[in-house]
Parts: structure tokens; C-alpha cells; sequence
């Protein structure tokens, strides 16, 4: 019995220990395979990915210097055409402020002229109800008459016919026509002061779209530069952006 024990001993030993030789050499062989492709594959088995190079870094970085060009040259082109609408905008209205001033003048040197007349004594009339509705049909006719002409508004007209804001038409023709050029005159006032006012919003905007304009140019081909470089007496001819030009504001004389 221990003859055969021994026998099996002999004869199984070298067998396994060539099969644990092969698993052995079949775990190195895994083990270098693993050990010789680090950069490759991650923990996960899955393909780690490689740094880019130096020119593909220069290419992305070109493609967004490119495409941040394009954004403000586009930014810059509606920037300036809306500097140019808002002084066309401000040039329209100072011709209005011109025009208001001009019928401001024109009523009150007309007004004056009555408020001259006004001084002298009124002519002597009888205080009677035909001598009153005399001077009401008067007072309504001069008024209407002034109202087509444009120099009376509506509102104006109203209290006339209303007999408001010191409109009493029991006065004189002469005293009536030095009421209605002053309400003119105060008219064609306000008409001024509004339309001044308008210019002078106008052109705060002109001047601050032609800044916009104009920052956003240097921006822009500051931008080119630095994709194409453009020497530097031709980038300051091409950022010259329109700018409201400063000329003399027209300003009327101090109005009392």
C-alpha cells in the first residue's frame, strides 16, 4: 500500500507543478502586457485620452481669436450706424428748436407792438348790451381767426369761448388784441422751451452712441491686430469712427 501511495507521489508531483508553471508564466506575461501600456488604457479599460499639441493649441486659440473678431467688427458696424441715426435724429431737432425760436421771436416783437398800443388810452365807447356783444363778437372772431393760423391750440380757444383765465369779453378790441398776442407769444414760449428740451436729449444720445461706436471700433481692430497686425498709422485712420461732430451749438438769446 505504501509502495502504490508513493508511486502516485512521484507521478502526479511534476504535473502540477508544470501546470503551475504555465499559470505562472500566463500572469507575467498579463502583468507586462498591463505594466508596458499605462498611457493607454485607464482603470476602466477605457482609452485615456492624450494631450493636444502645440499647434493644435495654436489653432483652437486662432478659430476664437477669429470668431471674437468677427462678434465685435459685427458690434461696432450697427454701433455706428446707430450713432449716425441719432445725429440725423439731433440734427432734425435743432432745426425744429430753430424754427420754435423763430416764431417765438416773431410773436414777441408782435407783442410788444400791441403791449405799445395797450398803453394809450382806450377809445370812449357807450357801456351798452350792443357795445358788449359787439365786443364779444370781436373778441370770439379774432380768436378764431388765430386759432386757424395755428397760433392758438385748442385748449387755448376753449377758455376764450369760456370766458376763462382773464378772458372777459366786455373789454376793448384793442385791450382783447394785446391779451391774444401775449397768449400767443406764451405759446410759441412753450413750444420753444419743449423742442429745446428734445434737442438737448438728442444729443446726449448722439454723443453717447458715438462713444459706444467708437470704443467698439478700437475694439474691433484691436482684435484684427492681433490676428493681422496692421501698422499703426492705418489702425488710427480706421478706428476714426464717426463721432457727432462739435459744432457750435445754436443757442437763441436769454428769453425773460
Amino acid at each position: 500500500m505504501e509502495t502504490v501511495v508513493f508511486y502516485q507521489f512521484l507521478t502526479e508531483v511534476p504535473q502540477a507543478a508544470a501546470i503551475w508553471s504555465v499559470l505562472f508564466l500566463l500572469a507575467l506575461t498579463v502583468l507586462a502586457v498591463l505594466v508596458a501600456r499605462p498611457e493607454r488604457d485607464g482603470p476602466t479599460g477605457e482609452p485615456v485620452p492624450t494631450a493636444p499639441t502645440a499647434r493644435e493649441l495654436a489653432a483652437a486659440e486662432a478659430a476664437d481669436l477669429r470668431r471674437y473678431a468677427e462678434e465685435v467688427a459685427v458690434a461696432a458696424a450697427r454701433a455706428e450706424q446707430t450713432a449716425r441715426r441719432r445725429r440725423a435724429d439731433w440734427l432734425i431737432d435743432q432745426e425744429r428748436v430753430e424754427r420754435a425760436w423763430a416764431g417765438y421771436d416773431e410773436a414777441d416783437t408782435a407783442a410788444r407792438r400791441f403791449a405799445g398800443a395797450g398803453a394809450l388810452p382806450t377809445p370812449r365807447t357807450p357801456h351798452t348790451p350792443a357795445e358788449y356783444a359787439a365786443r364779444e363778437r370781436y373778441l370770439h372772431r379774432a380768436a378764431m381767426a388765430a386759432y386757424w393760423r395755428g397760433e392758438l391750440t385748442m385748449g387755448q380757444l376753449g377758455d376764450v369761448f369760456g370766458h376763462r383765465r382773464g378772458w372777459d369779453p366786455r373789454r376793448h378790441p384793442v385791450e382783447q388784441e394785446v391779451l391774444i398776442a401775449r397768449a400767443i407769444r406764451d405759446a410759441r414760449l412753450a413750444d420753444y422751451r419743449a423742442a429745446a428740451e428734445r434737442e438737448r436729449s438728442a444729443w446726449r444720445d448722439a454723443e453717447l452712441a458715438a462713444e459706444s461706436a467708437r470704443t467698439l471700433a478700437e475694439e474691433a481692430y484691436a482684435a484684427a491686430a492681433r490676428l493681422w497686425p496692421v501698422p499703426a498709422p492705418a489702425r488710427q485712420a480706421a478706428t476714426g469712427v464717426f463721432r457727432p461732430a462739435v459744432v457750435a451749438r445754436w443757442r437763441p438769446a436769454r428769453v425773460s
